[in-house]
C-alpha cells in the first residue's frame, strides 16, 4: 500500500485536507514533536490544532501497525500456496485490524478441531460436493453418494459418520467465511440485548451493583460507565452476563448466504452445520467479541474523561510564588505540619496533636503561630482526608484568635501518599518520613499544580472513571499526552523546573531533562536559551523542539521569557528596528507592538498565523495562561454525612467530573454526587460542557444514604 493511500484514509477517517495530513505526516515522521507541530509550524500544517495532529499521529500508528499485520499475513498466506491475485487485492485495501483478522482466519493455522479431524479421515470432498448443492432431491441417491467415503481403517464405517464430519467441515468453513461473520456481529451489534444478573447467593446482598442484579440494556446504545460497572461487577464476581439475540434471525442470515435451494439433496446437513456454526463457533465467540468492542470503547471515553479530568486538575489555578504552609491532618498520629518558601523550598516541619485523644491544643496553636510569624506564611494548604475538617476548623480558629491573615485552604492529597513514598520523594528528602513529603507535597500543588502534579503517575490523582479497569496501555499514553500538552501549553522555567517538569517539554524526555538539572548545578543558571547547546546529549533537533516552551526570567535576551521562538527572533529585532527601539523595548510595550503592520514581515515561511501568535505575545510576554487562585469556603456546622439534612444548600468543589455527574467535596469526608440530570435546568449530554475538575459550586443536598455513604446533590 503506498505511503499516499494512507494519507488519503487518515484524511477521510478525520475529514481533513490530504495536504495538511501529508505535511503533518512528514513532519511526525521527521521526529517533530506534536506540540512544536502544532504551536510552531502553523503555516505548514494550515494551522491544526494540536488534537487534530495527535488524531493524525494516531491514525498514522494505526495504519502503519496495519500494513505490518498485512505483510505477516500476505507471506502467511503465500507459503501455504493459497494466495490468490484476488485475496491480495482484498488483503492490501482492506482498512480495518478486526476485518483482516476476519479474512485470514481460513488460513490461519489451527489447532486440532472436528473439522481438521475429519478432513484428516478424507471427508472434504464429501463436504464440498454437499455444500455444492448440485444435486436436488429425488435426482440421486443419498446412500450411493456417501458409501464412497466410508473407510474403515479411518474410523468411518457408517453413513452418519460420514455425515457428521462433513457437516463439523462445514460449519467451521461457514464460521470461518469473513462475509459471514462480519454480518452476525453487526447483528449482535445492533440488535442484541446485554443482561446481566447477580449470581446465586448474593440476591439479597447490598452492593453498588444492585441495579445491575436483573438489568438489560440494547447493545447499540448502553452507554460507556454502565458496561464499566458491569465488567466491574462480573470481575468481582457479582454479576454475570451475556448478550441475546434471535437466534432465528441469525441462521436465516447465513442461509441467506449458503443455501442455494432448499430442496438439495443433503439440505438437512447443511442446516445442521449451519446451526451448529452458529451456536457452538459464532454465537460464543462473537458475543464476547461484541462486548469486547463496546469495552473497548468504553475504554476510550472512560480514558478521555479521565484525561479530561486530569487537564483540569493540572491546569488549576496556582497560589503562585507565595509561602506557603502545608499541613497532612491526622487524628492519633497527629498532623504533620511543613512549610515551603516562595520557590517551594522546604524549610521547616513540626508534628502537633491538637485532636482527640492527645487534645493538645495550646501547644499545637502555639506551634502553627509561630511558624506562621517566622516565615511569614501566606496561605495554609490542608490535605483533604482524614481529620481534614477538624484541621482546618482547627487552623481558621488559631488565626481568629491571632488575628493572622494567612488563608487556609483544603487542598486534595490524592497520590501524595504515591509520591511521598516513591524513589523520587526519597532522593529529593532522602531524612525525612514519608507522612512528611507528604504535606510538603500538598504544600507544593497549592503553590503549583501542574509542577507538583507531573511528579505523580496521573492515574494515581483520583480523577477517573474505573481508570484501574481501563486498557492500561492506553490510559498511560493519553495521560502522558495529556501532561505534555498541559506542561507546554502553561511554559516551564528553565532555571527553576525540576527534571520531572523538565522532561515533558517538547523534545526533551527523561535522560535530557536530568542533564539540564546537573547543568544547572555545576554550571549555573542559564543566562540565555542558546546555552542550552551546551548541555550534554541535547543537540540541535531538541533545541528546535523545546526551546519555545521555556522560560529564562530576567535572561540575557528579552525575548527568552516568552513564548516567542528563537528562530523568530530576528522578526522581533527587525520589527523593533523599524520602529527605531531596541528590542527590549518593544517587549509588553502594547503601544508601540499596536504599531506593527504584519503584512510588512511575511515570507515564504513565516506567515500571518505565526505572526499573529509573535504580536500576542509581545502584548503580554510570558503571562501565565492559567486562572487566577480562588479557593472554596465549607460549611464550619457540617462535619460528618450524619450532619447533613435535605434541602441544606452548601459550597463545594468538583473533585471528578464522569459520564454521569460531578462529585463534589461538601466538607464530609465523602464526596456527593450530581446526577447529569442534576447539573443544570437544561438539558446536558455532556457534563465537562458545564462543569470541570477544580470548579467551586453551590448545591443543594436532595438525597442522603448513610449505609452506602451516598451523597445526592443538585447544582444551583
Amino acid at each position: 500500500m503506498s505511503a499516499q493511500s494512507i494519507i488519503n484514509w487518515i484524511s477521510n477517517d478525520l475529514t481533513i485536507n490530504p495536504a495538511q495530513v501529508s505535511a503533518t505526516a512528514a513532519m511526525l515522521g521527521d521526529g517533530d514533536t506534536v506540540p512544536f507541530i502544532s504551536r510552531y509550524r502553523k503555516e505548514r500544517t494550515g494551522n491544526l490544532t494540536e488534537t487534530e495532529v495527535r488524531n493524525i499521529a494516531d491514525k498514522l500508528q494505526y495504519y502503519i501497525e496495519l500494513e505490518t499485520r498485512k505483510e505477516t499475513i500476505l507471506k502467511s498466506i503465500e507459503d501455504q500456496k493459497k494466495l490468490t491475485p484476488e485475496l491480495k487485492v482484498q488483503i492490501e485495501e482492506c482498512k480495518e485490524k478486526q476485518k483482516l483478522e476476519d479474512i485470514y482466519l481460513p488460513f490461519k493455522p489451527k489447532k486440532t478441531t472436528k473439522a481438521t479431524i475429519a478432513k484428516e479421515k478424507g471427508l472434504e470432498p464429501l463436504a464440498n460436493e454437499i455444500l455444492a448443492q448440485n444435486i436436488l432431491v429425488g435426482k440421486g441417491n443419498r446412500d450411493e453418494i456417501v458409501s464412497k467415503y466410508l473407510n474403515k481403517e479411518k474410523g468411518i464405517e457408517t453413513a452418519k459418520q460420514a455425515l457428521d464430519g462433513a457437516i463439523d467441515i462445514i460449519a467451521e468453513q461457514i464460521s470461518d467465511t469473513a462475509l459471514i461473520r462480519g454480518l452476525i456481529r453487526n447483528l449482535i451489534l445492533n440488535t442484541g440485548v446485554i443482561k446481566s444478573k447477580v449470581k446465586k447467593g448474593l440476591e439479597d446482598q447490598k452492593t453498588k451493583f444492585e441495579m445491575y442484579y436483573n438489568y438489560s440494556e440494547p447493545v447499540k446504545s448502553i452507554v460507556s460507565h454502565r458496561i464499566l460497572a458491569i465488567r466491574r461487577g462480573a470481575k468481582e464476581e457479582i454479576l454475570s452476563w451475556k448478550i441475546e439475540i434471535d437466534n432465528e434471525d441469525a441462521i436465516n442470515i447465513i442461509s441467506s448466504k449458503i443455501v442455494k435451494t432448499n430442496m438439495a439433496l443433503f439440505y438437512p446437513e447443511i442446516f445442521t452445520a449451519m446451526k451448529t456454526a452458529f451456536e457452538k463457533y459464532l454465537y460464543p465467540s462473537l458475543q464476547v467479541e461484541v462486548f469486547l468492542t463496546k469495552m473497548e470503547e468504553a475504554d476510550k471515553e472512560a480514558i478521555n474523561v479521565f484525561a479530561t479530568n486530569a487537564k483540569n486538575l493540572l491546569l488549576a489555578s496556582p497560589a503562585g510564588h507565595k509561602t506557603i504552609m502545608g499541613v497532612d491532618p491526622g487524628f492519633r498520629t497527629g498532623c504533620k505540619v511543613v512549610v515551603i518558601d516562595r520557590i517551594g523550598t522546604f524549610r521547616e516541619y513540626k508534628a502537633i496533636f491538637p485532636h482527640e485523644p492527645m487534645c493538645r491544643f495550646q501547644e499545637s496553636q502555639d506551634t502553627i503561630v509561630a511558624m506562621i510569624k517566622k516565615y511569614g506564611v501566606e496561605l495554609i494548604a490542608i490535605g483533604n482526608g482524614t481529620a481534614s475538617k477538624e484541621t482546618n476548623q482547627f487552623i481558621s480558629k488559631v488565626l481568629k484568635n491571632n488575628n493572622l491573615t494567612a488563608k487556609a485552604v483544603i487542598v486534595s492529597e490524592a497520590g501524595a501518599s504515591v509520591y511521598s513514598a516513591s524513589p523520587l520523594a526519597v532522593s529529593e528528602f532522602p531524612d525525612l518520613d514519608v507522612t512528611v513529603r507528604g504535606a510538603i507535597s500538598i504544600a507544593r500543588r497549592l503553590q503549583d499544580p501542574l509542577a507538583e502534579l507531573v511528579k505523580i503517575d496521573p492515574k494515581s490523582i483520583g480523577v477517573g472513571q474505573y481508570q484501574h479497569d481501563v486498557n492500561q496501555t492506553h490510559l498511560k499514553k493519553i495521560l502522558d499526552d495529556t501532561v505534555e500538552s498541559c506542561v507546554n501549553y502553561v511554559g516551564v522555567n528553565l532555571n527553576s523546573s525540576s527534571a520531572e517538569l523538565l522532561s515533558y517539554v517538547a523534545g526533551i524526555g527523561k535522560l535530557a531533562a536530568k542533564n539540564i538539572v546537573q547543568y544547572r548545578t555545576k554550571v549555573g543558571l542559564f543566562n540565555n536559551k542558546n546555552e542550552l547547546l551546551d548541555v550534554s546529549g541535547l543537540g540541535q533537533k531538541t533545541f528546535t523542539q523545546c526551546a519555545g516552551f521555556l522560560r529564562i526570567p530576567k535572561g540575557d535576551h528579552p525575548l527568552d521569557n516568552s513564548a516567542i521562538h528563537p528562530e523568530n527572533y530576528v522578526i522581533v529585532e527587525k520589527m523593533a528596528k523599524d520602529l527605531s527601539v531596541p528590542s527590549e523595548e518593544l517587549v509588553g510595550n502594547q503601544t508601540l507592538v499596536a504599531k506593527i503592520n504584519i503584512k510588512d514581515y511575511v515570507t515564504d515561511t513565516v506567515g500571518t498565523l505565526t505572526l499573529n501568535d509573535i504580536i500576542a505575545e509581545l502584548k503580554k510576554p510570558g503571562v501565565d495562561p492559567r486562572k487566577d487562585f480562588s479557593s472554596t469556603e465549607f460549611s464550619a456546622e457540617i462535619n460528618s454525612i450524619e450532619d447533613l439534612k435535605e434541602d441544606m444548600v452548601l459550597d463545594g468543589t468538583v473533585t471528578n467530573v464522569t459520564n454521569f455527574g460531578a462529585f463534589v467535596d461538601i466538607g464530609v469526608h465523602q464526596d456527593g454526587l450530581v446526577h447529569i440530570s442534576k447539573l443544570s435546568s437544561k438539558f446536558v449530554s455532556n457534563p465537562h460542557d458545564v462543569i470541570s475538575v477544580g470548579e467551586t459550586v453551590k448545591v443543594r443536598v436532595i438525597k442522603i444514604d448513610t449505609e452506602l455513604s451516598r451523597i445526592s446533590l443538585e447544582r444551583i
